[in-house]
């Protein structure tokens, strides 16, 4: 199974991925953006929010 990862010291805080997948992605209480554990994540749409990142800080890593 596949994960989103964030790497925060890349990460610009754009917020692209909380208004494009809200589904996947929030902040914390520390306000850093994080994932969501889910059980499964939508692959495709994922790709182009990684495509799109501007900070380039959004990676899949494998569990």
């Amino acid at each position: 199974m596949k994960i989103p990862v964030i790497d925060l010291g890349e990460c610009v805080d754009c917020e692209a991925c909380l208004e494009l997948c809200p589904k996947v992605f929030r902040k914390n209480d520390a306000g850093y953006i994080e994932a969501i554990e889910l059980g499964e994540y939508p692959e495709e749409e994922l790709q182009e929010i990684i495509k799109n990142c501007p900070g380039q800080c959004i990676t899949w890593e494998e569990i």
